[in-house]
């Protein structure tokens, strides 16, 4: 059987002595909220509204993440494409995936889990980011 790659829903589950189901119907991106109220034994709200920004989810050793500008990262899904810092608090981001989320997972699923990783090819922060132009082109 092959090993999934990990994101909100099955990341973000109640302690093994709740029900495994107490946070069905939750929002994939809201689960974070719940899993972090429940370690850090004190009330945490989401933000309110929506903020103005946007992030490239990306996979880090086989869990669709997104990186905060705070420093912070968290579980994600690509069946909720919205992100809100636990840490920092900034308010509801829209995540941009790949237009084809298990295209890209299947393409990794050959790689042991600690080596899969992805970039959007966009992202600015993509370390492999494709190269425009050949710098070395036209060189004798």
């Amino acid at each position: 059987m092959a090993i999934a790659v990990v994101r909100a829903e099955t990341f973000y589950v109640p302690p093994p002595t709740q029900p495994r189901d107490l946070w069905a119907g939750t929002p994939a991106a809201e689960l974070v909220w719940k899993w972090y109220e429940t370690r850090m034994g004190r009330r945490v709200f989401p933000p309110e509204g929506t903020v103005d920004t946007s992030y490239f989810a990306r996979i880090n050793q086989n869990r669709w993440i997104a990186d905060c500008v705070c420093g912070s990262a968290q579980v994600v899904s690509p069946t909720d494409q919205r992100y809100a810092c636990v840490e920092c608090g900034w308010g509801w981001c829209t995540l941009l995936f790949p237009s084809d989320p298990d295209a890209v997972e299947a393409s990794l699923a050959a790689l042991p889990p600690y080596l899969r990783n992805w970039w959007n090819d966009l992202d600015p922060k993509n370390p492999n980011a494709p190269v425009v132009g050949d710098p070395g082109a036209g060189a004798p």
